[in-house]
Protein backbone atom coordinates (compact mmCIF):
# COMPACT_ATOMS: atom_id res chain seq x y z
CA UNK A 1 0.00 0.00 0.00
CA UNK A 2 0.66 3.59 -0.37
CA UNK A 3 -0.31 5.99 1.72
CA UNK A 4 -2.55 8.84 0.53
CA UNK A 5 0.00 12.13 1.41
CA UNK A 6 -0.47 14.14 -1.90
CA UNK A 7 -3.44 12.18 -3.04
CA UNK A 8 -5.81 14.53 -5.08
CA UNK A 9 -7.05 14.94 -8.57
CA UNK A 10 -5.25 17.00 -10.13
CA UNK A 11 -6.20 16.43 -13.94
CA UNK A 12 -8.68 14.07 -15.22
CA UNK A 13 -7.41 10.66 -17.04
CA UNK A 14 -10.82 8.90 -16.43
CA UNK A 15 -14.46 9.38 -16.51
CA UNK A 16 -14.69 9.13 -12.52
CA UNK A 17 -12.10 12.43 -12.29
CA UNK A 18 -14.74 14.69 -14.04
CA UNK A 19 -16.54 17.45 -11.90
CA UNK A 20 -13.79 16.20 -8.91
CA UNK A 21 -10.73 18.70 -9.75
CA UNK A 22 -9.27 19.30 -6.24
CA UNK A 23 -12.36 18.63 -4.68
CA UNK A 24 -10.53 15.37 -2.76
CA UNK A 25 -11.17 16.22 1.11
CA UNK A 26 -7.31 15.56 2.82
CA UNK A 27 -8.46 14.45 6.02
CA UNK A 28 -11.31 12.57 4.89
CA UNK A 29 -9.04 10.57 2.39
CA UNK A 30 -6.71 10.04 5.18
CA UNK A 31 -9.19 8.54 7.68
CA UNK A 32 -10.48 6.28 5.33
CA UNK A 33 -7.24 5.08 3.81
CA UNK A 34 -6.13 4.16 7.17
CA UNK A 35 -9.59 2.43 8.19
CA UNK A 36 -9.13 0.19 5.00
CA UNK A 37 -5.00 -0.57 6.44
CA UNK A 38 -6.50 -1.54 9.43
CA UNK A 39 -9.84 -3.63 8.05
CA UNK A 40 -6.89 -5.45 5.96
CA UNK A 41 -4.54 -6.06 8.57
CA UNK A 42 -7.69 -7.32 11.13
CA UNK A 43 -8.38 -9.70 8.66
CA UNK A 44 -4.90 -10.98 8.76
CA UNK A 45 -3.12 -9.21 6.03
CA UNK A 46 0.44 -8.43 6.31
CA UNK A 47 1.03 -4.13 5.32
CA UNK A 48 4.13 -3.20 3.46
CA UNK A 49 4.02 0.31 2.69
CA UNK A 50 5.78 2.32 -0.30
CA UNK A 51 6.85 5.96 0.66
CA UNK A 52 4.38 8.44 -1.33
CA UNK A 53 6.05 10.33 -4.43
CA UNK A 54 5.66 14.36 -4.61
CA UNK A 55 3.36 15.39 -7.27
CA UNK A 56 2.01 11.66 -8.00
CA UNK A 57 -1.32 11.99 -6.68
CA UNK A 58 -2.64 8.41 -8.05
CA UNK A 59 0.09 6.84 -6.21
CA UNK A 60 -1.87 4.89 -3.58
CA UNK A 61 -3.18 3.27 -5.96
CA UNK A 62 -0.82 0.57 -5.47
CA UNK A 63 -2.62 -2.07 -7.98
CA UNK A 64 -0.90 -0.36 -11.26
CA UNK A 65 2.29 -0.71 -9.65
CA UNK A 66 2.77 -3.91 -11.63
CA UNK A 67 2.66 -7.53 -11.73
CA UNK A 68 3.69 -10.08 -9.14
CA UNK A 69 4.26 -13.01 -10.05
CA UNK A 70 6.03 -15.41 -7.70
CA UNK A 71 9.59 -13.44 -7.20
CA UNK A 72 9.22 -11.92 -11.00
CA UNK A 73 7.49 -8.29 -10.66
CA UNK A 74 6.46 -6.93 -14.07
CA UNK A 75 6.42 -3.20 -13.89
CA UNK A 76 3.60 -0.80 -15.03
CA UNK A 77 4.42 1.31 -18.11
CA UNK A 78 1.57 3.92 -18.06
CA UNK A 79 -0.76 5.39 -21.09
CA UNK A 80 -0.67 8.30 -19.41
CA UNK A 81 2.28 10.62 -18.86
CA UNK A 82 0.32 11.75 -15.63
CA UNK A 83 1.39 8.41 -14.00
CA UNK A 84 4.96 7.83 -15.54
CA UNK A 85 6.62 9.33 -12.82
CA UNK A 86 5.48 6.63 -10.40
CA UNK A 87 7.43 3.81 -12.54
CA UNK A 88 10.98 4.03 -11.53
CA UNK A 89 9.61 4.64 -7.91
CA UNK A 90 7.95 1.05 -7.59
CA UNK A 91 10.63 -0.72 -9.87
CA UNK A 92 13.43 0.68 -7.10
CA UNK A 93 10.78 -0.62 -4.19
CA UNK A 94 10.45 -3.70 -5.65
CA UNK A 95 14.43 -4.34 -7.00
CA UNK A 96 15.16 -3.30 -2.98
CA UNK A 97 12.64 -6.13 -2.28
CA UNK A 98 14.45 -8.97 -3.83
CA UNK A 99 12.14 -8.79 -6.91
CA UNK A 100 13.16 -10.09 -10.23
CA UNK A 101 12.09 -7.25 -12.44
CA UNK A 102 10.84 -8.10 -15.73
CA UNK A 103 9.76 -4.98 -18.01
CA UNK A 104 7.41 -5.63 -20.65
CA UNK A 105 9.39 -3.69 -24.56
CA UNK A 106 9.09 -0.23 -24.67
CA UNK A 107 5.96 0.29 -27.03
CA UNK A 108 3.75 -1.54 -24.68
CA UNK A 109 1.60 0.11 -22.13
CA UNK A 110 0.66 -2.50 -19.45
CA UNK A 111 -1.14 -1.19 -15.88
CA UNK A 112 -0.01 -4.02 -13.90
CA UNK A 113 -2.53 -5.28 -11.27
CA UNK A 114 -5.35 -2.43 -12.16
CA UNK A 115 -5.31 -4.93 -15.84
CA UNK A 116 -3.93 -8.44 -15.33
CA UNK A 117 -5.74 -10.82 -12.19
CA UNK A 118 -4.73 -14.18 -11.54
CA UNK A 119 -7.69 -16.75 -11.38
CA UNK A 120 -8.13 -18.05 -7.91
CA UNK A 121 -8.84 -21.57 -9.39
CA UNK A 122 -6.82 -22.38 -12.47
CA UNK A 123 -2.77 -21.12 -13.43
CA UNK A 124 -4.96 -18.46 -15.88
CA UNK A 125 -4.05 -14.82 -16.04
CA UNK A 126 -6.97 -12.60 -17.07
CA UNK A 127 -5.97 -9.31 -18.88
CA UNK A 128 -8.01 -6.41 -19.51
CA UNK A 129 -7.20 -4.04 -22.78
CA UNK A 130 -8.86 -1.41 -24.41
CA UNK A 131 -8.48 1.46 -22.31
CA UNK A 132 -5.24 1.13 -20.70
CA UNK A 133 -2.93 -1.65 -21.20
CA UNK A 134 -2.20 -3.02 -24.97
CA UNK A 135 -3.83 -6.19 -25.98
CA UNK A 136 -0.06 -6.84 -27.11
CA UNK A 137 0.97 -7.34 -23.42
CA UNK A 138 -1.40 -10.44 -23.51
CA UNK A 139 1.06 -12.53 -25.61
CA UNK A 140 4.09 -10.89 -23.80
CA UNK A 141 2.94 -12.19 -20.72
CA UNK A 142 2.13 -15.77 -21.96
CA UNK A 143 5.62 -16.20 -23.04
CA UNK A 144 7.41 -14.57 -19.90
CA UNK A 145 5.52 -16.30 -17.39
CA UNK A 146 4.90 -19.42 -19.06
CA UNK A 147 0.95 -19.18 -18.19
CA UNK A 148 -2.62 -18.60 -20.28
CA UNK A 149 -3.29 -15.31 -20.58
CA UNK A 150 -7.10 -14.27 -21.48
CA UNK A 151 -7.37 -11.10 -23.30
CA UNK A 152 -10.60 -9.20 -22.13
CA UNK A 153 -11.73 -6.27 -23.90
CA UNK A 154 -13.15 -3.21 -22.31
CA UNK A 155 -15.86 -0.88 -23.80
CA UNK A 156 -17.47 1.37 -21.09
CA UNK A 157 -14.17 3.88 -20.36
CA UNK A 158 -15.73 4.21 -16.69
CA UNK A 159 -14.79 0.41 -16.30
CA UNK A 160 -11.26 1.21 -17.36
CA UNK A 161 -9.15 -1.03 -15.40
CA UNK A 162 -9.89 -4.49 -15.26
CA UNK A 163 -10.12 -4.81 -11.55
CA UNK A 164 -12.39 -2.10 -11.47
CA UNK A 165 -15.54 -5.10 -12.91
CA UNK A 166 -13.47 -8.12 -12.90
CA UNK A 167 -12.84 -9.59 -8.96
CA UNK A 168 -11.37 -13.60 -9.25
CA UNK A 169 -12.33 -15.12 -6.03
CA UNK A 170 -11.20 -18.56 -4.59
CA UNK A 171 -12.19 -21.91 -5.84
CA UNK A 172 -12.51 -20.16 -9.57
CA UNK A 173 -15.55 -18.31 -8.11
CA UNK A 174 -16.16 -14.63 -10.10
CA UNK A 175 -17.38 -11.34 -9.29
CA UNK A 176 -17.66 -9.28 -12.57
CA UNK A 177 -20.46 -7.03 -14.23
CA UNK A 178 -20.64 -8.17 -17.69
CA UNK A 179 -21.80 -5.19 -19.58
CA UNK A 180 -18.06 -3.81 -19.57
CA UNK A 181 -17.09 -6.40 -21.71
CA UNK A 182 -17.67 -6.72 -25.62
CA UNK A 183 -19.85 -9.94 -26.28
CA UNK A 184 -16.56 -12.39 -27.32
CA UNK A 185 -14.80 -11.25 -24.37
CA UNK A 186 -18.30 -12.17 -21.63
CA UNK A 187 -17.75 -15.53 -24.11
CA UNK A 188 -14.44 -16.09 -23.00
CA UNK A 189 -15.55 -15.61 -19.80
CA UNK A 190 -19.12 -17.86 -19.61
CA UNK A 191 -16.66 -20.81 -21.37
CA UNK A 192 -14.11 -20.68 -18.38
CA UNK A 193 -16.36 -20.08 -15.79
CA UNK A 194 -19.13 -22.20 -15.14
CA UNK A 195 -22.57 -20.05 -14.25
CA UNK A 196 -22.50 -21.37 -10.80
CA UNK A 197 -19.63 -19.93 -10.06
CA UNK A 198 -19.88 -16.50 -11.29
CA UNK A 199 -22.13 -13.56 -9.78
CA UNK A 200 -23.10 -11.16 -12.16
CA UNK A 201 -23.10 -7.62 -10.39
CA UNK A 202 -25.43 -4.83 -11.11
CA UNK A 203 -25.16 -1.82 -12.87
CA UNK A 204 -25.42 -0.30 -9.25
CA UNK A 205 -23.00 -1.94 -7.67
CA UNK A 206 -20.62 -1.81 -10.24
CA UNK A 207 -20.72 2.03 -9.97
CA UNK A 208 -20.55 1.44 -6.31
CA UNK A 209 -16.96 -0.31 -7.19
CA UNK A 210 -18.60 -3.55 -5.85
CA UNK A 211 -15.88 -5.45 -7.71
CA UNK A 212 -12.91 -3.54 -7.06
CA UNK A 213 -12.78 -5.85 -3.91
CA UNK A 214 -9.83 -7.06 -1.92
CA UNK A 215 -10.23 -11.23 -1.36
CA UNK A 216 -8.88 -12.04 2.15
CA UNK A 217 -9.67 -16.37 2.46
CA UNK A 218 -13.58 -15.65 3.51
CA UNK A 219 -13.53 -12.14 4.09
CA UNK A 220 -14.18 -9.51 1.50
CA UNK A 221 -13.15 -6.20 1.91
CA UNK A 222 -15.32 -3.68 -0.53
CA UNK A 223 -16.96 0.05 -0.62
CA UNK A 224 -20.27 -0.72 -0.56
CA UNK A 225 -22.60 -3.85 -1.59
CA UNK A 226 -26.37 -3.99 -2.09
CA UNK A 227 -28.37 -6.55 0.46
CA UNK A 228 -28.47 -8.55 -2.63
CA UNK A 229 -24.86 -9.00 -3.90
CA UNK A 230 -24.06 -9.39 -0.31
CA UNK A 231 -26.71 -12.57 -0.13
CA UNK A 232 -25.18 -13.67 -3.47
CA UNK A 233 -21.41 -13.45 -1.94
CA UNK A 234 -22.69 -14.96 1.35
CA UNK A 235 -23.88 -18.26 -0.65
CA UNK A 236 -20.16 -17.91 -1.68
CA UNK A 237 -18.95 -18.44 1.73
CA UNK A 238 -17.81 -15.04 2.33
CA UNK A 239 -18.51 -11.93 5.24
CA UNK A 240 -18.28 -8.57 3.54
CA UNK A 241 -16.70 -6.03 5.00
CA UNK A 242 -17.73 -2.73 4.05
CA UNK A 243 -14.72 0.19 4.33
CA UNK A 244 -15.94 3.86 2.94
CA UNK A 245 -13.58 4.96 0.03
CA UNK A 246 -16.18 7.91 -1.78
CA UNK A 247 -12.56 10.01 -1.79
CA UNK A 248 -11.31 7.74 -3.89
CA UNK A 249 -13.45 6.79 -5.76
CA UNK A 250 -13.41 10.60 -7.29
CA UNK A 251 -10.09 9.22 -8.64
CA UNK A 252 -11.59 6.50 -10.23
CA UNK A 253 -10.48 3.65 -7.95
CA UNK A 254 -11.56 1.56 -4.40
CA UNK A 255 -10.55 -1.22 -2.22
CA UNK A 256 -8.93 -3.32 -4.62
CA UNK A 257 -7.14 -0.32 -6.68
CA UNK A 258 -5.24 0.71 -3.07
CA UNK A 259 -3.37 -2.52 -2.86
CA UNK A 260 -1.11 -4.95 -4.65
CA UNK A 261 -1.05 -8.51 -3.15
CA UNK A 262 2.93 -9.42 -3.18
CA UNK A 263 2.19 -13.35 -2.38
CA UNK A 264 0.62 -14.16 -6.03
Amino acid sequence: MCPPSHFAVDYVINPWMQGHLHDVDQARAQAQWHALRTALAGAGAAIEQIPPGRRLPDMPFAANAGLVFGNSFVPSRFRHAERSGEEPLFIDWFRRAGFRIRPLPQRIAFEGAGDALLDRGAARLWMGHGHRSDPAAAAELERMLGIEVVPLRLTDPRFYHLDTCFCPLRGGRLLYFPEAFDAPSRRLIEAAVPAHLRIAACAADALDFACNAVDLDQRLLLHRASPALRQALSGFGYQVLEVALDEFLKAGGSAKCLTLRLDE
